[in-house]
């Protein structure tokens, strides 16, 4: 069925005589308000200056929907640039032109359509032909001639890279690519390109490509599982973001003996960087168990030079202003909807320059999650982020909520779900299950193809220890995500049947089959190491599949799926809905019709935590 509008909340406790006291009323409506204001908050990201520098173009949800707005370098009010009834799902501005470059997604699915407009956002045009392609941004050449970006248009199985001329207005082939990947940078002289080839999920390739002489020098050469992301400094150098011969990504430079380490640390891996104009300064990213920290490194004297105080637990995004005073990023948290921050690079100080709508949300209310750490069934080290209620002691009802990816990682962010939880007096946890991105190369790969079978026993490793913990109330567990989070819920609920009392799963994958058959040739490409070759693999997948055990299923499950999803397509949920439907186990199906893999649209955000909350309130409380 498609969306409808929110149900109030059951007040069963309270219908003994078949009426509900107005008092109740009162608390409900309250109640019911509190879950819309958090569900409806807006964020601010993907900050990035105009080539003039008196300006920073941002991606916000503030008028519904994301689109592209407007705000003055260092703070002020903020001017909406574009209206489109679609999603902007990104955005590049020109860093020497009047332009922004961004990536409009029709009804919120993957077959993105790019366009380039003016600074004002007048003058907008279609670099793209439209229809099922799906089309990816890149960046700009350092003169602002050139914009590179993926496509699936010549090969349905593969992402070819090519260039936009702007003089010309025309768009070329660029590089020929077997799978999918992208142009990362141009180098100075628009001779070469950085070009990112990805051989399947967790493992890619950087090279610098000629394109005049489509003569291709490979930087990155490696046996296994391998991560690299770079950037071209003015010097021709290229930086890069590896971890080659190592477990723990670290910041370093191509070298003709392969990788000059640069800077790592012990307990942290690298996230990002970005290097200034000058080519004298980069800004390092690190990932710290999901937390942020920045340093400024001296490209000079290869040293860090400073260690950042962040104002923030997570940091996302950093681009330099043009004269490289100042740096632009995403600054967000458990208790910090997502804002653009400004960094003043020799004054050494932060200012947030947009404020995210969040009304009648107490930010200083929210609770802030704690970060908990225990072994799975076989000693892996496993962790997560756990939200207490505040009132009262444990145990609670509890609602586990496994991250997308599954080369995903659960991240103290303001988390709109949980907070409405912890409100009613239930737990909520985040974990990072083996497979999950942060915690090392060997802790990413431990779940692919056979190895599934041991992230599924985390599910029970993870309720094992909220329980032990004295967190978690037996028989008042909740399990939910989203994407391959649905697939744990769904390999939960199916494995282990007698342990959750209610689940969600939005849009999640539940028969590899039928996923492998529909989702997009690209996707199913890059996925077979990770889940399994259905050419040579069928029947692991069968194995691994949850909807072949379906008839084991007694948790009630609410589904929620996008109709344009082309990731994950809604046959999916329509598996799981038909199969507890034949069983008569409780099962609430919403298919919102105007969104993909995820909910872009800030009232489908809203109708879907109402939803979320309701189900579980119900069910553990």
């Amino acid at each position: 069925m498609t969306t409808k509008a929110w149900q109030p909340l059951p007040l069963a406790f309270l219908l003994l005589c078949g009426a509900v006291p107005a008092y109740a009323q009162a608390n409900l409506a309250k109640l019911r308000d509190d879950i819309v204001a958090l569900a409806g908050m807006g964020y601010c990201r993907g900050g990035e200056y105009l080539a003039n520098g008196n300006d920073v173009v941002f991606i916000s949800n503030r008028s519904g929907s994301p689109q592209i707005w407007k705000v003055a370098a260092g703070g002020g009010k903020p001017v909406q640039l574009t209206t489109f009834p679609d999603p902007v799902t990104d955005m590049v501005p020109s860093p020497t032109r009047d332009l922004i470059a961004f990536q409009l997604a029709p009804g919120g699915g993957l077959n993105a359509q790019l366009y380039v407009m003016k600074g004002d956002g007048s003058g907008v045009k279609q670099l793209t032909k439209g229809g099922k392609t799906n089309n990816f941004l890149g960046p700009w050449s350092k003169d602002g001639a050139q914009l590179g970006f993926g496509s699936n248009e010549q090969n349905p199985t593969g992402v070819d890279f090519f260039t936009y001329e702007v003089s010309q207005g025309t768009a070329a082939l660029a590089v020929k690519n077997n799978g999918i990947g992208g142009i990362a940078d141009f180098s100075r002289d628009k001779q070469q390109v950085l070009i990112t080839r990805l051989a399947s999920r967790g493992s890619n390739n950087l090279s610098l490509y000629n394109l005049a002489t489509k003569e291709e020098k490979l930087l990155t050469p490696h046996e296994g599982p391998g991560t690299f992301f770079g950037q071209i400094a003015p010097s021709g150098d290229v930086y890069l973001g590896y971890n080659k011969d190592r477990d723990l990504l670290a910041f370093g430079k191509s070298s003709k003996g392969g990788m000059q380490l640069l800077a790592e640390r012990k307990d942290a891996e690298l996230a990002d960087f970005s290097i200034n104009h000058a080519g004298t300064t980069a800004v390092l990213v690190w990932n710290e168990k999901g937390l942020s920290k920045l340093s400024l490194y001296d490209l000079k004297t290869n040293r860090e030079t400073r260690q950042l105080a962040l104002p923030v637990e997570l940091v996302a995004g950093v681009a330099f202003s043009p004269n490289d005073q100042t740096v632009v990023f995403t600054g967000s948290g458990s208790r910090e909807p997502a804002n653009i921050w400004e960094y003043a690079v020799s004054r050494n100080q932060f200012k947030k320059i947009t404020d995210s709508p969040h009304a009648g949300v107490d930010l200083a209310a929210l609770v802030a999650p704690e970060l908990v750490a225990f072994p799975s069934f076989d000693g892996v080290a496993l962790s997560g982020w756990l939200y207490k209620p505040t009132g009262g002691k444990g145990p609670f009802p509890t609602v586990i909520s496994y991250h997308g990816g599954p080369e995903g990682q659960s991240i103290p962010s303001l988390n709109p779900t949980a907070q409405a939880l912890v409100q009613q007096g239930v737990a909520f946890f985040l974990p990072n299950v083996r497979g999950s991105t942060g915690f090392g190369k060997a802790f990413v790969n431990l779940d692919n193809g056979a190895l599934r079978v041991n992230g599924v026993k985390d599910i029970k490793a993870v309720s094992d220890y909220l329980i032990q913990a004295g967190t978690a109330k037996p028989g008042a567990l909740g399990i939910m995500g989203g994407s391959y989070g649905g697939y744990m819920v769904m390999a939960g609920v199916t494995q282990y049947p007698d342990m959750f009392a209610a689940g969600a799963n939005l849009f999640g994958i539940v028969n590899f089959e039928t996923f492998f058959k529909h989702t997009e040739p690209w996707m199913a490409a890059i996925s077979t190491v990770e889940y399994g070759d259905p050419a040579t693999q069928a029947a692991l997948l069968r194995e691994l599949s949850p909807i072949h055990k379906a008839d084991l299923i007694k948790t009630p499950l609410l589904v929620e799926h996008g109709a344009n999803d082309t990731n994950v397509p809604v046959v999916e949920a329509e598996q799981v809905v038909a199969a507890l439907k034949k069983n008569n186990i409780p099962v609430k199906y919403t298919l919102f019709p105007d969104e993909g893999h995820g909910w872009q649209k800030t009232n489908n955000r809203i109708t879907s935590t109402v939803e979320i909350v309701d189900w579980f309130t119900t069910r553990l409380k």
